[in-house]
């Protein structure tokens, strides 16, 4: 059965269903939700991430985790479980960029996919330099482990979180709901589904405007709790793109929400079509990420636009180095391209980067803080260069995105600055 007959059939035997529970269908139906069949990321899926467009994403990433490592004493194992790992492309890029980092890092460095989808017909073993396993891959839809010492981590997954709709009508909370018009799927609102979603607004303190609607991302809770079980020790690195309450939940920037959908490279901002067949996301609520991470024992550490976060760590010394590098024109372009979108302001140079720790003394992140050491490591090591599996940006023009590279954008050198603090 399709994501749209499971959807319809659940409606005819128990009525209306809340648009969270529709959401979960549409995207994890396991007979044909959207994340569950195909690739839905790339030149011949919806979207792109930052993984994809290059490298140097994943690479400093691993100077970033080298320096966690350090912080919690050199850890053997140090284990990184990458949340929503998806084809592990990122995986590969940071587990390739680590083996030039110093050697007792790289052999106490276990990687771990965790993914809900069984990808099948993907190479999935990677080595370090004797050809040794550094990495395993688990099928789950939560981080089923106790005692780590180390850092969880995912990029993109939150945002694909289901999420209740609420809207404000007539001064009383109103849930968006899904049910079935003649054979035509319509919205409908109703009495909310649970207390648990006006509890979340006066937690936040959120005071929504008439006709006002918003999302409730109710999960957030359940994945923090479960993250931090799963650490004895380390650090929890979220990268997404969404904002802190205030600005999330502002009547005046987004008083219809974040909704989204695509299909075949476009926003289509309609949910109720192409069931099964487009993505729905809506942005994190940080905050809301903080302060269930605060009860189980996750402080903030820092928080910061993801190009500010890249900068810090080296990104903009890795775009100078390109021009002297042994590459032909093309090769430096396509290079420098994919580097300018990591931090593309209104692209994902926007995204955010939530750091939060359990049990590490006041650590003071190179992502945030900057400075010298994270960047001169950095300058002493290869620059990350696309291979195939990554998407050049200048090859193809990716439909959904308006990739325009001027001469001045591509060298754009912008420095990061100072943490945003929770």
């Amino acid at each position: 059965m399709t994501a749209e007959g499971e959807v319809r059939r659940r409606i005819r035997e128990k009525g209306a269903i809340a648009f969270a529970e529709f959401m979960e269908v549409a995207l994890y139906w396991p007979e044909g939700g959207y994340y569950l069949q195909g690739e839905p990321i790339g030149a011949t899926g919806d979207y792109y991430t930052s993984p994809l467009v290059h490298p140097a994403f994943g690479s400093l990433l691993a100077v970033q985790f080298y320096q966690m490592w350090q912080l919690l004493d050199c850890p053997n194992p140090f284990t990184v479980v990458e949340a929503g790992a998806g084809n592990g492309l990122l995986c590969r890029d940071i587990i390739t960029f680590s083996a030039h980092l110093p050697r007792p890092f790289r052999d106490s460095l276990s990687y771990i996919c965790v993914d809900r989808r069984d990808i099948q017909g993907l190479e999935w073993e990677l080595s370090d330099l004797e050809g040794n396993p550094v990495r395993s891959r688990i099928v789950a839809s939560g981080i089923p482990f106790r005692g780590l010492r180390g850092c969880v981590f995912s990029n993109e997954l939150l945002d694909a979180f289901p999420v209740h709709q609420v809207k404000m009508q007539r001064d009383e909370l109103q849930e968006v709901y899904i049910t079935l018009a003649g054979d035509s799927l319509i919205e409908t609102l109703r009495e909310p589904s649970t207390p648990k979603l006006q509890a979340r607004l006066d937690e936040l303190g959120v005071q929504l405007s008439e006709h006002q609607a918003v999302e409730i991302n109710l999960g957030l809770s359940t994945w923090v709790e479960d993250v931090a079980k799963s650490l004895d020790a380390g650090f929890v690195v979220t990268v997404d793109y969404g904002d802190r309450s205030e600005q999330l939940y502002s009547n005046e920037q987004r008083p219809r929400g974040t909704l989204t959908t695509f299909h075949q490279h476009l926003q289509t901002d309609a949910p109720l079509r192409h069931i099964g067949e487009q993505d729905i996301t809506a942005q994190v609520d940080f905050s809301a990420l903080v302060r269930s991470g605060r009860a189980m024992g996750l402080e903030p550490t820092g928080f910061a636009l993801q190009r500010d976060f890249l900068n810090n760590l080296g990104l903009s010394d890795l775009q100078r180095r390109l021009p002297p590098s042994r590459l032909a024109e093309p090769q430096v372009s396509a290079n420098r391209a994919g580097m300018v979108d990591l931090a593309r302001p209104g692209s994902l140079g926007d995204f955010k980067v939530l750091i939060q720790s359990k049990n590490v003394s006041e650590p003071k992140l190179w992502g945030f803080q900057g400075g010298a050491e994270a960047r001169d490591m950095v300058a002493e090591l290869p620059i990350p260069l696309l291979t195939s599996q990554h998407l050049s940006l200048l090859e193809g023009r990716y439909p959904q995105q308006e990739l325009e590279f001027e001469i001045q954008d591509l060298w754009d050198f912008g420095d990061g600055v100072e943490d945003e603090r929770m």
